[in-house]
C-alpha cells in the first residue's frame, strides 16, 4: 500500500451551507424555547401570533432542538463516512456506513479533472470535483471538498509522474 498524499472528507457546511445554517437557527430558537417557555424578545418589537392554550411553547422548543440537531448529526455522520484519499498511483472513494462503497482509479487512467464552485462554495474554499477517465460521463463525483485545486494539483502531480 503506497503512502496517502492527500486526505480529506466533506463538510457539512461546505455540502449544506443554507441547511446547516437553518438547522443552526432551529437549534438555537428551539433551546431559547425551551429553557425560558418564550422567545426573549421584547414582546412590543416583534408581534408573535397566538397559539392555542393546549400547545405548550416549550415542547414546541423540544421538537425544533431535536430537529435541528438531528439534523446536522446526520449530515456530520455522512460527511464522516465518505473519504477521499490520493496515493501515489491511485484515488480512492470511500463511502457509506454500514455497506461500504470503494472506488478506485489508476492515476494513468485519470483523463479529465475538473472542478466546479459556486459563489459561497469559492467564499469558503469548498468545491465539487468530477475525475473523468473513458467516455462522456464522469468516473467520480464528489460535492463539498475542502481546497479542491489542491486536489487537482496532486492528481495531475500523480498523473503526470505515471506518464
Amino acid at each position: 500500500m503506497s503512502e496517502v498524499l492527500y486526505k480529506a472528507n466533506p463538510s457539512v457546511w461546505r455540502t449544506h451551507p443554507i441547511g446547516a445554517l437553518l438547522a443552526w437557527v432551529f437549534v438555537i430558537l428551539g433551546a431559547a424555547l425551551a429553557l425560558f417557555g418564550e422567545l426573549p424578545l421584547p414582546p412590543d418589537r416583534i408581534p408573535l401570533p397566538e397559539l392555542p392554550p393546549s400547545i405548550e411553547m416549550r415542547w414546541i422548543g423540544y421538537a425544533l432542538l431535536a430537529l435541528g440537531l438531528f439534523q446536522l448529526l446526520r449530515w456530520r455522520l455522512a460527511t464522516l463516512m465518505d473519504r477521499l484519499e490520493i496515493r501515489a498511483h491511485e484515488l480512492l472513494w470511500t463511502h457509506g456506513l454500514l455497506s461500504k462503497e470503494y472506488t478506485e482509479i489508476s492515476m494513468a487512467s485519470v483523463r479529465t479533472v475538473r472542478i466546479e464552485q459556486s459563489l459561497f462554495q469559492r467564499l469558503v474554499g469548498a468545491g465539487d470535483l468530477m475525475v473523468y477517465t473513458a467516455g462522456d460521463e464522469p468516473e467520480l463525483v464528489i460535492r463539498g471538498l475542502p481546497r479542491p485545486r489542491e486536489i487537482r494539483q496532486h492528481i495531475k502531480r500523480q498523473g503526470a509522474a505515471d506518464a
